[in-house]
């Protein structure tokens, strides 16, 4: 890691002009980063990741391999994404589209979304949500909320560290609190 960038990237990476990399981050083999792509601190971005111009992610960030985070995607703070994640950007995507509509995906604090899952644009991943693998993801996602599936569906609710407090298929009533066995922390929904 240089002194002077207090970050590292691999020789084989390819980052643009105008991108912004935070201390302590790691950007590994392959990957390439668009011109004006904002990265925090103390991210990983794994082998072959994609991240498209004016993608934002935020601190304590892990993306493995094979990921892509397409331009209109925003990443929060403490996020985890498995690999081979998509992002999509695009509601009706044509090869010779000039005039296509951008479609926003915001991803809260603490997510973590499962291997191979597919986001379609649009949604809101809630704070500390966790996405099975495999799902697609066609509807925003509470916060705590455990989904899976395709379409992603309601399975249960999890905790901070990610232990399932319980399962569910539908949802709690909005005020209801919950503690985790395993940490003792609460979570109010």
């Amino acid at each position: 890691m240089s002194e002077k960038k207090k970050f590292f990237v691999h020789p084989s990476a390819f980052i643009e002009e105008n991108v912004a990399i935070g201390k302590n981050t790691k950007i590994w083999r392959l990957v390439q980063v668009r011109t004006g792509a904002k990265i925090g601190q103390n991210c990983i971005l794994g082998k072959s990741v994609f991240i498209d111009y004016e993608v934002s992610i935020g601190d304590n960030v892990k993306i493995q391999n094979l990921v892509s985070v397409y331009h209109g995607v925003t990443i929060e703070d403490d996020v985890f994404i498995g690999p081979h994640v998509c992002f999509t950007n695009d509601f009706l995507p044509r090869a010779t589209n000039p005039d296509w509509t951008l479609v926003k995906t915001l991803v809260k604090k603490g997510v973590s979304v499962g291997a191979n899952s597919t986001i379609i644009c649009g949604n809101t991943l809630g704070e500390y949500a966790m996405i099975g693998a495999g799902s697609v993801v066609t509807r925003d996602v509470k916060p705590f909320t455990l989904v899976f599936g395709n379409p992603a569906k309601l399975q249960g609710y999890v905790c901070y560290c990610g232990q399932v407090l319980m399962k569910a298929k539908e949802p709690l009533e909005e005020g209801t609190t919950l503690r985790c066995d395993e940490c003792n922390e609460e979570i109010n929904l």
